[in-house]
């Protein structure tokens, strides 16, 4: 039998499986699903684990993902023309960082600087009419570029959880990820009709944010790349790559803040 005969074969039977689950929503064929697509959670908490520091066990974050994998199998539409694999790992990543903000990893020090941080852009955004320079930035928060740029690195560690918890805590009865509304080629057709106000502002600053900016998004939040391959990709250091993701996420904080204050 050919690799390709195999293939099609597997294929047919995990495709028997689903219509089978739908069906009765049997144990067994649920539990045959969680065994099969398995890999994704590894391979997801792999991609997140990269951008975590190293007291965050991986054996964790794969226990986090497979409640996000259960969630995907149970919810999953089989009439929806999207591919489970890719609507299944933003369930899975979306776990994990449900379970991190949970435990609340990221340190108070690093909040308070996060903090203070958006609170000097958002004012200078408004005086400037205009997205402030590092220099600009730097010098409003009295400390030096070098400084910036490290807050900058913590931030693009962190970001994710503190911008996660702007979209979940302001009153919404249908909390959402930024990977939900990173602009992709793989976004279902019901993450774009059935969108509120909030999600569509969110949208709406993204798409505003400079292309090199967006990239590194949909890389990072859609590809699961870390800093290090992005940065590759752009031609330009790790160290680059992570203060354009840090600058992505401090605008759409940004956005997000003054959008809830009007």
């Amino acid at each position: 039998m050919s690799s390709d005969t195999g293939k099609k074969l597997a294929e047919q039977k995990i495709k028997d499986i689903w219509i089978s689950y739908k069906k009765t929503n049997s144990k067994q064929d649920r539990d045959s699903l969680i065994l099969y697509y398995s890999p994704l959670v590894k391979f997801v908490a792999s991609r997140v684990s990269a951008t975590l520091p190293k007291n965050i066990e991986l054996s964790d974050l794969v226990g986090y993902g497979i409640f996000g994998l259960l969630d995907a199998i149970n919810k999953f539409d089989l009439g929806k023309n999207v591919k489970f694999e890719t609507y299944a790992m933003t369930r899975i990543r979306g776990a994990i960082i449900d379970e991190l903000r949970s435990i609340d990893w990221v340190p108070r020090s690093v909040r308070a600087r996060m903090k203070d941080l958006d609170e000097f852009y958002s004012k200078l955004v408004v005086d400037l009419n205009r997205t402030p320079t590092d220099a600009e930035l730097a010098n409003a928060m009295s400390i030096s570029v070098a400084e910036l740029q490290s807050i900058y690195r913590r931030i693009s560690i962190a970001g994710v959880i503190a911008l996660d918890d702007i979209l979940s805590n302001n009153g919404q009865s249908n909390p959402v990820s930024i990977g939900d509304l990173v602009p992709s080629n793989f976004m279902s057709p019901s993450n774009s009709l059935d969108i509120e106000e909030s999600k569509e502002m969110l949208e709406l600053a993204i798409k505003k944010l400079p292309e090199r900016e967006q990239t590194v998004l949909k890389l990072y939040y859609y590809e699961y790349m870390n800093l290090s391959q992005i940065g590759e990709i752009l031609g330009v250091t790790e160290s680059r790559a992570c203060q354009i993701h840090a600058k992505a996420i401090l605008a759409l904080r940004s956005a997000l803040t003054s959008f809830w204050k009007d």
